[in-house]
């Protein structure tokens, strides 16, 4: 551990401050205190060269892409609404948050830092595929409970004609893939690129989280969402599969959708016990 954690903790925490608490000005501040945080701890050298094998990765230029992401994130009222400016606004900031640290890191920075590994490990094995069912079985008896007895649905535009379920499931999926390139695929790789594992695994979960926390999952939400976003990063480690990851946050966000429609509709999907 050094003090290179300080920096990452603040640009990490930028987050619930854009996200939770929604004071830009708040969020500003931590991102520029852990640029400059990164600054020292990278012995105030500022440099776009490319880094040659034997040298350690510039904390700065990592904490530099993280914030670049959120800024971009931050720009956005992330309220779900479902026409077509609304879903033209979020393409265009979640689809940038995604691309610009991703073409700043291979074409400025040129050290490639970050990558999206779709088959990853190979072929799935035995326990993926078991614990693809084991999402669907708990997304079926929890996510009913959460969003009917929360109320959390109504964060949610109605969804009573068939245009505006469509909608419904086209955001949700593509706000899903977009968690695990954003979060899993830039944010945690690049943490944990200076930290161990563990430590990457819990700071990039702020950031999922209080995304996550704007975008509808509020009430008791987190106890929700802290262990998906610590169990979807564990998978990535362990699978090495951006592939994998995704199709259990589909599967997940299908009941999601499924749930949002039987709360906006009771009894046009008599599959749940609430």
């Amino acid at each position: 551990m050094s003090w290179g954690v300080v920096p990452a903790l603040l640009v990490c925490l930028a987050a619930p401050a854009f996200f939770v608490l929604r004071v830009p000005w708040v969020g500003w501040l931590l991102l520029a205190a852990a640029l400059f945080g990164a600054w020292l701890a990278d012995g105030r050298r500022i440099s776009i060269r490319r880094r040659s094998g034997d040298e350690p990765p510039s904390l700065l230029r990592d904490v530099s892409l993280i914030a670049i992401g959120l800024l971009i994130v931050s720009a956005i009222d992330l309220k779900a609404e479902l026409d077509n400016l609304a879903m033209l606004r979020f393409g265009l900031a979640l689809g940038g948050a995604v691309v610009a640290p991703y073409l700043i890191s291979r074409y400025l920075y040129r050290d490639h830092a970050i990558r999206f590994p779709w088959r990853g490990g190979g072929r799935w094995t035995w326990w993926q595929w078991v614990w693809l069912v084991g999402v669907l079985a708990l997304g079926w008896l929890i996510l009913p409970f959460y969003f009917i007895t929360s109320g959390v649905y109504m964060n949610w535009p109605v969804v009573d004609t068939p245009d505006l379920i469509a909608r419904l499931f086209v955001g949700v999926g593509a706000v899903g893939i977009w968690d695990e390139l954003f979060f899993i695929c830039t944010v945690f790789v690049l943490l944990r690129r200076h930290f161990p594992d563990a430590l990457a695994i819990v700071l990039q979960s702020v950031v999922f989280v209080s995304f996550l926390w704007e975008l509808g999952y509020q009430a008791w939400g987190p106890v929700l969402t802290i262990p998906f976003a610590l169990v979807q990063a564990f998978l990535f480690l362990r699978t090495r599969s951006l592939g994998y990851v995704v199709t259990v946050h589909l599967l997940f966000d299908a009941v999601v959708f499924a749930v949002l429609v039987h709360a906006h509709n009771p009894g046009a999907l008599p599959i749940f016990l609430v």
